[in-house]
């Protein structure tokens, strides 16, 4: 850990079917679990000088109810809404509630698959996204979502 620096509280949200990541369509999603990619984004947190707490559903509701619970404690939040990134207005206002920067991150391309995942109802309301990596994306995110939590300039 670096010394001198305020920790940082991450949430990482994953929606519907993350559960099954490392079975479901691996060609396509990789071959990594849940369990693992949770471990990862502990262990990077912990360089990063950040607590990275991790929470999935395949709820809608749910998922809205972690970004109320956790609105109080989270500097930010890296977020797969999955399939609810292109049907959820319910899960867009939750995150503009929450004011606190979010990083959208899907482990394929959706904009190199099927024309409605195109779609995204937090692009325009995410400090960015991370799209295509598979679990790297995760850490990219992460590590993007520190820095700008930190204060650092772009491109520094």
């Amino acid at each position: 850990m670096t010394r001198n620096v305020i920790p940082l509280h991450i949430e990482v949200i994953n929606g519907p079917n993350m559960n099954l990541l490392g079975e479901r369509e691996p060609e396509l999603y990789g071959t990594m679990t849940l369990t693992a990619l949770e471990a990862y984004l502990r262990a990077l947190g912990n360089e990063l000088d950040a607590t990275v707490d991790c929470f999935q559903s395949n709820h809608e509701g749910a998922l809205i109810d972690r970004l109320h619970q956790t609105r109080r404690t989270a500097d930010g939040y890296i977020f797969n809404p999955a399939g609810y990134t292109h049907s959820s207005v319910a899960l867009r206002d939750a995150v503009l509630a929450v004011a606190k920067p979010v990083v959208e991150v899907h482990l394929s391309n959706p904009d190199a698959r099927e024309p409605f995942r195109r779609q995204s109802f937090l692009a325009d309301v995410a400090l960015g996204r991370v799209n295509g990596f598979g679990a790297v994306g995760y850490g990219l995110a992460l590590r993007g979502l520190v820095h700008h939590l930190r204060g650092h300039a772009a491109g520094r």
